[in-house]
């Protein structure tokens, strides 16, 4: 059974039988009975209409848009129906789908005025809303939406005392919110000379209309079919528009007031200052900011090419009003002309045993470095001046490459200014950005001098081996200008574009490794290796520095804890093997933090710590004493390794896997260098083998498996070459190294030993191992000669030139 159509007629939507059923005669009927029962839905999305009001609808449907056209040129009457929409969970409108959007009473309306039809755009129709209705059926038809309606023919009702009273509220309620906000009365005007306010019914539905409550409130207005209900729900909005309108009212007068303050103040300046102009006794800001600027150049002592910018600036800004935008530029590149330290100096302090005497009390070990400040103030006593100096302090994190640069600026008399390169990536950073760019400021360097204030200050540039590059530019390329001495001296900025002197600088880089640092800025530094620091020097650190430092920290003193010399010793070897300090650090925070809970029970108690309390203090055991390498076993041997966290040991083994056929394979992480050192020691330990019988065949029916624990660590370089080489021949010989000799080096095919780096770390690396005998290249014995004495106390070294020799070492 199909559905039958509906059309669009005079009198609003019929189906074909009630045309065909229409009686021929003429009879009388009332006005009401002319509204069709099915109705065309336009749905609202912001608010409904009331009856007996009159206003403007979009109608976007072409279709629509169509029949409202054809009804206008046939000058015949067209009904719609208006619905509102139900709002979405956010309270926000939104498009109707189905019959479900819609709520369940609306309006009739009448079309009164249609605007000129344009295809392809919205129609707007002016409509005189009639009656309300309540929806009986809604169905969607194509694109619209169609309902059967059932009319409430509202009549003009007797007002009872009860209805007056309401009424006379309502509307003194409309008086109110009149005084409060002149928009109700323009509303209040239109809506007079169409309703008639004696009715309650239209009071209560105009002002419900005039407030601003949301549309889902005044829909329930328009649902309410009893009058005095209506009158009362109306009501309470009114009185609520009316706390809205005061509130509102209240914070306008406060801004006013607050405003109105302000601008008094304002014209009162401006007369003061007009007046104090007028006496001679003010001048005005652009007189103000020159007379800044030239008495700041009376304590300068700038160059030629400064002084005559700076001119050339205050010239500029004579001619400019403090209004134009160009006004504010100038006026902040002469602030930073002017409080740069043009000539100004601190006072060097040649006084080598003060000196000394700062740079052990911050510091144990270091020696290199500390030589080295003492041979710069050395020159500064016979030549009279400390020229600048470029630093490169390389070493493994915690080593104190950071924590000395102030110390050496305090021995020097000088400021110090720190900042970080790690991670920088645009060279504006460095050398400045162009003035074109609005919120553009010099470099970091012209930045630092300004925060020093002198023109010498110590400058710590950290982390210079980890500087990016990026499409922004490579600043590790802007700083070979800044560390070059013979360019310094007229460092150009890009924001000041005036050349500054940065040659009495004394410049210190720190870096973890030399790798990734440019050759060029390389060959512009002083390197010094801070290689680590062994047990007893560790223990030293903690004694003299940490833990006083610490105590300070937790708010504890020396009276209240005790942490014995043999307990930073168990410390050391069991949590903190590490090259730097930072984990030693970190073990004597966590044992206080812990040791603070038993002095708030007795305050004056002294808690000493024991041996047998670190497990509970510090957990288990981060190192152990690796007993399994150090007995001797055939095809084990310990090799040294140099890596950007400072020396460490590493175990080799070889095992033979007897698969009737020759192989090699290499297990443990191993980078390119380091597995074609393996290649090289298996290759030649073979060749070696040829003419023992045994050792061929063993080869020859064998698959050797090398591995270098641990697995889940990364491996590379080729000082492991003789290492390797032992492990396999101890297999194929049968013979075992003893566990207390370490050995690097690399190895040739022809079987000589070449010389490796990190030896100072390397051997660091066996003192913390507990290693007795260390076998090193022959190339190497003066880098082992130069160690300081307690480094090389208590390792036997073994110099070798030959594969040949390691092997009369090992197998005697």
């Amino acid at each position: 059974m199909t559905e039958e159509p509906t059309v669009l007629t005079p009198d609003g939507i019929e189906s074909p039988e009630e045309e065909k059923g229409s009686a021929s005669t003429t009879s009388l009927v009332v006005a009401k009975d002319l509204l069709p029962e099915k109705l065309v839905i336009i749905p609202l999305h912001d608010r409904p209409m009331f009856p007996k009001m009159m206003g403007p609808i979009i109608i976007d449907d072409s279709t629509l848009q169509q029949e409202v056209m054809r009804h206008v040129n046939q000058n015949t009457p067209l009904y719609f129906g208006l619905i509102l929409t139900r709002p979405k969970e956010d309270g926000m409108p939104h498009a109707a789908k189905d019959a479900d959007d819609f709520f369940r009473v609306g309006v009739v309306v009448r079309v009164v005025q249609v605007s000129p039809y344009k295809p392809g755009e919205p129609l707007q129709v002016l409509v005189q809303a009639l009656e309300r209705f309540n929806v009986v059926a809604l169905r969607k038809k194509d694109t619209l939406f169609v309902a059967e309606v059932n009319y409430w023919f509202e009549t003009i009702q007797a007002n009872t005392e009860e209805l007056k009273a309401y009424s006379v509220a309502i509307i003194d309620c409309i008086k109110e919110l009149v005084n409060m906000n002149p928009l109700f009365k323009e509303g209040l005007s239109l809506l007079i000379e169409r309703i008639n306010l004696s009715d309650p019914g239209s009071l209560a539905d105009f002002a419900a209309s005039m407030t601003t409550s949301s549309g889902a409130e005044i829909q329930k207005i328009l649902e309410t079919g009893e009058v005095r209900e209506r009158l009362e729900s109306v009501l309470i909005l009114l009185k609520n528009e009316v706390e809205i309108s005061r509130l509102k009212a209240k914070i306008s007068k406060r801004i006013e007031e607050q405003l109105s303050k302000q601008q008094r103040e304002f014209f009162l300046k401006q007369q003061l200052q007009e007046i104090k102009k007028e006496l001679g006794l003010a001048k005005d800001d652009t007189q103000s900011e020159i007379e800044k600027y030239q008495k700041r150049l009376e304590k300068l002592v700038l160059s030629d090419e400064a002084r005559e910018r700076v001119r050339e600036e205050i010239e500029k800004l004579k001619l400019l009003g403090s209004s134009s935008p160009e006004f504010n530029v100038t006026r902040t590149y002469l602030d930073w002309l002017t409080i740069l330290p043009w000539g100004v100096y601190s006072k060097d302090s040649y006084n080598r045993t003060k000196a000394s005497r700062i740079l052990d009390r911050d510091h144990f070990g270091l020696e290199d470095v500390k030589d080295r400040i003492l041979e710069l103030i050395s020159v500064g006593v016979i030549k009279g001046d400390l020229s600048g100096t470029i630093l490169l302090l390389q070493g493994p994190p915690g080593v104190g490459k950071t924590s000395i640069g102030r110390s050496v600026a305090t021995s020097l008399g000088r400021e110090f200014f720190r900042f970080s390169l790690g991670g920088m990536r645009d060279e504006a950073e460095i050398k400045g950005h162009r003035r074109t760019y609005i919120g553009a400021m010099p470099g970091k360097f012209i930045q630092a001098i300004k925060t020093c204030k002198t023109a010498n200050p110590v400058i710590m540039l950290d982390e210079v081996d980890k500087i990016g590059a990026s499409f922004h530019g490579d600043p590790a390329s802007a700083l070979l200008e800044v560390l070059d001495p013979e360019q310094n001296r007229d460092f150009l900025d890009h924001y000041l574009d005036v050349r500054f002197d940065l040659s009495k600088i004394f410049f210190i880089c720190t870096a973890n490794q030399l790798d990734t640092i440019p050759a060029p800025l390389m060959d512009r530094m002083e390197v010094i290796q801070l290689p680590g620091y062994i047990l007893e020097e560790k223990v030293q650190i903690a004694r003299r520095h940490l833990i006083p430092k610490q105590l300070k920290e937790h708010g504890l003193t020396a009276k209240q804890v005790t942490i014995p010399q043999g307990i930073i010793a168990a410390i050391v070897d069991g949590y903190a093997r590490e090259a730097g300090v930072r984990g030693l650090e970190n073990c004597i925070k966590k044992i206080l933090r812990k040791t603070v809970s038993k002095i708030i029970d007795n305050p004056e108690q002294n808690v000493r710590i024991h041996k047998e309390e670190l497990r509970d203090l510090l957990g288990k055991r981060y190192f152990s004493e690796d007993n399994a390498f150090k007995k001797p076993r055939i095809g084990v041997v310990t090799g040294l390794a140099y890596t950007s966290l400072g020396g460490a040991t590493l175990h080799i083994e070889a095992i033979p896997i007897p698969t009737g056929q020759p192989g090699f394979k290499q297990t443990g992480q191993l980078g390119q260098v380091m597995v074609e050192s393996s290649e090289i020691a298996y290759s030649y330990v073979r060749s070696l083998m040829q003419g023992n019988h045994e050792g061929a065949e063993f080869f020859q029916k064998n698959l050797i498996h090398l591995h270098v624990p641990a697995g889940a660590t990364p491996k590379d370089g080729p000082s492991a070459g003789i290492t390797m080489a032992c492990a396999l021949y101890s297999l194929v010989a049968g013979k075992a190294i003893q566990g207390s000799l370490a050995m690097t080096g690399e190895l040739t095919l022809s079987g000589l030993v070449m010389p490796i780096g990190g030896v100072k770390e390397k051997m660091i690396a066996s003192k913390r191992a507990k290693v007795q005998e260390v076998i090193l290249p022959k190339g190497n014995q003066e880098d082992f000669e130069m160690l300081p004495e307690h480094v090389r106390s208590g390792l036997t070294a073994h110099f070798v030139a030959t594969f040949d020799e390691v092997r009369r070492i090992c197998f005697k």
